[in-house]
């Protein structure tokens, strides 16, 4: 159809431009829903070949927007194919993932670029998923409960982002979690999320 792009799945790839180099994260799959990301996961299996064009049209596009720290540079993907969607200058939402999946999250490694730390690596732990919590009404005083029962899954991990009002929708947290397969971590994060009763 004209004036869209087909795909078979988008990614984010995290590129960290150092003061001696450009380092990559693995692929980040994710969902969004109306333009909103709702879940994210690392890694997203892809083709080397689509791999490797990926960080190429990253190490580009960073390249020639300079500067130092972490840029969320988002990719359709279909098949061996890729294309540019957009690029953040900062860390991304969909990789809130890399605060569980990662040895340095997408923030340890902002933080470490601009500061001119050095990164010899980016250890990462095998699959992973993040899962929003989402709030829809209105209050300028939400209330989580059930954390106990939500964080009783082994290698769950919650983060809860403190904003003191919502008016519609609005992200109000995410939940982490490790598994055995991507398929597993994202069921894992989607429960632990889901079991956040949330009283506003």
């Amino acid at each position: 159809m004209e004036g869209f792009v087909e795909f078979d799945y988008e990614i984010t790839l995290l590129t960290v431009r150092l003061i001696n180099g450009t380092a990559f994260c693995e692929p980040i799959g994710h969902q969004q829903i109306n333009g909103d990301y709702r879940e994210s996961w690392q890694p997203q299996a892809m083709s080397d070949t689509a791999k490797a064009k990926a960080i190429d049209i990253a190490q580009r596009i960073t390249d020639n927007l300079g500067g130092l720290g972490i840029f969320g540079v988002e990719l359709f993907i279909k098949g061996d194919e890729v294309i540019f969607s957009e690029v953040s200058p900062r860390p991304h939402d969909t990789g809130l993932v890399t605060l569980i999946s990662q040895d340095l999250s997408e923030f340890a490694l902002h933080a470490r670029a601009i500061l001119g730390l050095p990164v010899p690596s980016i250890r990462q732990y095998g699959p992973a998923a993040s899962s929003v919590i989402l709030v829809d009404g209105e209050s300028s005083q939400v209330i989580f409960k059930n954390v106990d029962k939500a964080l009783a899954e082994q290698d769950t991990q919650l983060r809860l982002f403190g904003k003191p009002k919502v008016k519609t929708q609005r992200r109000m947290g995410v939940a982490l979690a490790l598994g055995n397969t991507i398929e597993q971590a994202r069921e894992k994060a989607n429960t632990t999320a889901h079991s956040i009763d949330i009283e506003y």
